[in-house]
């Protein structure tokens, strides 16, 4: 069943900061080395790496979109 998450969100001036959270961005790091490494994951922990990827993804997003807005207002 999918789930509804609200957010609210930093101004464009603060998306900048936005990052994942160092024990996440750790994880992240853990899980791609390891299946760098030739290490196989699990299928749980493939999904969890790939919804991590996307996360990251989606900030970086966030972060591009914010700096030409900045730039568009300037």
């Amino acid at each position: 069943m999918p789930k509804t998450i609200h957010l609210e969100m930093p101004s464009s001036r603060d998306l900048g900061r936005l990052k994942l959270p160092a024990g996440v961005q750790s994880r992240l790091h853990e899980l791609l080395d390891r299946q760098d490494q030739g290490s196989k994951l699990t299928l749980r922990e493939r999904r969890e790496a790939e919804g991590l990827v996307e996360m990251a993804e989606w900030i970086s997003l966030l972060k591009l979109r914010a700096r030409r807005l900045s730039r568009s207002a300037a």
